[in-house]
């Protein structure tokens, strides 16, 4: 059975979540079937193959932490983290960014990704782009290449891959 269906049979809308007019995709379930978490993670390494091997996978806290581990698992490259500010310790790069519902602010540490090296930023959704965009600021930051933003699911009516304009976007499922 094809992974966008598996996928989208399983991800539960809800109304209203987290304010009125927003219809939330709860991907939790996805999560509750660990062969289509696996055949997830797969599916996305081989469209990641397709532009090369990665160096690392960096992902976004939380969600990119569900997948990211396993991907760089299966790839055998490392893991690095992006999390919310004052996380992690040791020093560490920071960038403010807008996202749906308000301002956040992530870190990673100076040291996590070696220059030059080319890497992945994984996370569960695309939706304004704000959180990918973040991201990529902190891989510029410590001097890494991103050569693909990766996610499972892509709400295009948000236009978020537009922010992502210079560098691919895989994803697996578009609404």
């Amino acid at each position: 059975m094809d992974i966008a269906y598996r996928l989208t049979s399983v991800v539960k809308d809800c109304p209203d979540f987290p304010k009125k007019g927003v219809i939330f995709k709860d991907i939790m379930p996805v999560f509750q079937d660990p062969d289509l978490v696996k055949d997830t993670c797969i599916s996305l390494n081989e469209k990641i193959l397709e532009i090369g091997k990665p160096d690392a996978i960096v992902g976004i806290e939380a969600r990119g932490f569900l997948i990211g581990p396993i991907m760089a698992q299966i790839l055998k490259v490392p893991f690095v983290a992006i999390r919310k500010k004052g996380k992690l310790p040791r020093e560490c790069h920071s960038v403010k960014y807008e996202k749906e519902y308000g301002v956040d602010e992530f870190d990673i540490q100076t040291d996590a990704l070696a220059k030059d090296s080319k890497v992945v930023i994984v996370d569960d959704l695309l939706a304004t782009g704000g959180t990918l965009e973040a991201a990529k600021k902190l891989c510029d930051k410590c001097e890494a290449e991103v050569v693909a933003h990766c996610v499972i699911f892509e709400l295009e009516f948000l236009k978020g891959r537009a922010r992502m304009a210079d560098t691919p976007v895989i994803t697996l499922v578009k609404y």
